[in-house]
C-alpha cells in the first residue's frame, strides 16, 4: 500500500507533465475521478492537486477543474537584481508597459511596515502592468522612499526606474531580500492583466537596499502563474 498517496499523486502527475505526456491545456481528471482511480478520497486528491498548483504544474479554474501548464515558459531569475527592461532584451519578445498609478500616496500599515516607516508617511506608490508578447502578464506594484528617491514621474515609469536611479540620481543599489509565494488573485490582478481565469498568482516581493545598507524599495512583482517560473543556480559549498 502506498503512504502518503497524494504526494505519489503528486509525483505521477508532475513527472507526467514533465515529459510531455500531458500537454499544456490539456484538462485532469475531476476530483471525484481521481478519487476513484486511486482508490482514495477526494480530500486526499485536492492536497496532490494544490501541491501540483503551487509548484506551477497545473492552474485550478473555479467550476471548470485541473489544467496543465506549460513547464517550458519564461525563465524569470530569482537572484540578482534585473529590470524588466533589461529582462525584455534577454528575451527578445515585444514588451510594453503600461503606467496605471505614479503618486505619492499615504502609506498604509502594511506598506509601513515593508519600508521600515511609519503609517501615514508618504511613499511614491507605482504601479505598472507588463505585456509580453501581447498579453499582460506582470504587475508590478513599487513603493520608494521620498527622501531617497524625491522625483517620479510616468514617464520615466514607463521606460526604466532603475536607469533613472542609477543614471540620473547617482544611487548605488546594492542587494535585495526576496520572498516568494503562491497566493489567489486578487480582484486588480483580473483587473490589470490577461488573467485567463486562473486562480492564483505568483507573488515576488523585494525589499531593496543601497549600498549604505539603507532600505529604500519595497516592489510586490505579480506573475501570471502560467508564464513564469522562477530559476536559480546553486552550489554545494564543500
Amino acid at each position: 500500500m502506498v503512504k502518503n498517496i497524494f504526494l505519489h499523486i503528486y509525483k505521477e502527475y508532475a513527472e507526467r507533465i514533465q515529459a510531455g505526456e500531458l500537454e499544456p491545456g490539456a484538462k485532469l481528471p475531476s476530483e471525484s475521478e481521481l478519487a476513484a482511480d486511486y482508490g482514495t478520497t477526494r480530500e486526499t486528491v485536492r492536497k496532490a492537486l494544490n501541491l501540483l498548483v503551487q509548484n506551477g504544474y497545473i492552474h485550478k479554474m473555479k467550476g471548470k477543474g485541473s489544467y496543465v501548464l506549460d513547464v517550458h515558459r519564461m525563465d524569470f531569475p530569482i537572484t540578482g537584481l534585473i529590470s524588466f527592461k533589461e529582462m525584455a532584451e534577454k528575451l527578445g519578445k515585444p514588451t510594453r508597459t503600461a503606467v496605471h498609478q505614479t503618486a505619492k500616496v499615504k502609506a498604509n500599515p502594511e506598506i509601513a511596515r515593508d519600508l521600515q516607516i511609519e503609517p501615514g508617511d508618504l511613499v511614491w506608490e507605482v504601479i505598472r502592468s507588463r505585456e509580453i508578447d501581447g498579453e499582460r502578464i506582470i504587475l508590478d506594484k513599487d513603493y520608494f522612499l521620498p527622501a531617497i528617491v524625491p522625483k517620479l514621474t510616468a514617464e520615466i515609469a514607463a521606460t526604466s526606474i532603475y536607469d533613472y536611479l542609477e543614471n540620473e540620481l547617482g544611487l548605488v543599489i546594492s542587494y535585495a531580500k526576496k520572498e516568494i509565494s503562491v497566493e489567489e488573485a486578487t480582484e486588480e490582478d483580473r483587473k490589470l492583466l490577461d488573467y485567463k481565469g486562473l486562480s492564483h498568482i505568483v507573488v515576488v516581493r523585494n525589499f531593496v537596499y543601497l549600498e549604505d545598507t539603507t532600505l529604500f524599495e519595497y516592489t510586490e512583482s505579480r506573475h501570471r502563474l502560467d508564464k513564469f517560473r522562477f530559476v536559480d543556480f546553486a552550489r554545494r559549498v564543500h
